[in-house]
């Protein structure tokens, strides 16, 4: 088998992860501790992420020259998330306490929705990254697979039991985590029909530097809300520090 063909493996199986996030979420029982848990999770991931991962890719990427387009990048990224908040349900964290179930329903669709719309924009570039990185090196490419799959995992997690308990639908929730994870195949396709090897470093520094404008967005406008008006900081708490010790040992990986 070619690398091109180990590549496009590789980014399908890496989505895998993102399902077995959610079939943890739906096996697991007191699925409203599942979900403080998973936002906690969710938390700690994408702080490490933005610090272990994208931070240092976009410096690679972009260097002191560009830092503009870094700047920029994370402007509109956080912006895109913003302006679609005023498209989806409505929601309030700082009164979830006294929503009634249709309006915390509507929450938890908000807080999956948006988490989702990053992950794919994440997973694309990932797919990207990881089939231009299979071609140069299987080897590397495999580990960068292994370590971006840990944090697939508690990702998935969050949107699973977030999406379930809004529409208690397993099909449904199954069919919405699947266009989810098949998002980073969508990025191995990309750069196989393109016939790249490799993306232009500036226009990758442009879309992380995008990614990491979501990701700010979803961590301080939507997870770290979330986490303040839980009834369960304690378990949202140690999901955090699970979620932060995943990414380090990826890291190490």
């Amino acid at each position: 088998m070619d690398n091109a063909k180990i590549g496009l493996l590789t980014t399908l199986l890496l989505g895998l992860f993102i399902l077995i996030g959610a079939l943890l979420a739906f096996a697991l029982k007191k699925k409203q501790k599942v979900v403080d848990f998973s936002i906690g999770l969710a938390l700690g991931v994408m702080i490490m992420l933005s610090i272990l991962d994208l931070l240092p890719e976009i410096i690679e990427h972009l260097g002191l020259k560009y830092i503009y387009i870094f700047i920029i990048g994370s402007i509109v990224g956080y912006v895109i998330l913003k302006l679609l908040d005023k498209f989806i349900p409505d929601h309030d964290h700082n009164e979830e306490a006294n929503l009634s179930k249709p309006e915390l329903r509507e929450n938890l669709i908000h807080i999956g929705v948006v988490t989702s719309l990053a992950l794919v924009l994440h997973n694309i570039i990932e797919g990207m990254a990881v089939y231009g990185t299979i071609l140069s090196d299987t080897k590397l490419g495999l580990a960068v697979t292994l370590g971006i799959g840990f944090h697939n995992i508690p990702l998935g997690m969050v949107i699973a039991a977030t999406f379930y308990q809004s529409n208690e639908n397993f099909w449904k929730t199954l069919s919405i985590i699947s266009a989810v994870a098949l998002s980073t195949f969508l990025g191995g396709l990309i750069m196989f029909f393109l016939n790249l090897s490799v993306i232009n470093s500036i226009l990758l520094g442009t879309l992380l530097s995008i990614t990491l404008g979501m990701i700010l967005f979803i961590t301080f406008s939507e997870l770290v809300p979330r986490i303040r008006e839980s009834k369960d900081r304690k378990i949202s708490y140690i999901g955090m520090t699970i979620g932060i010790m995943i990414l380090l040992i990826s890291s190490l990986l």
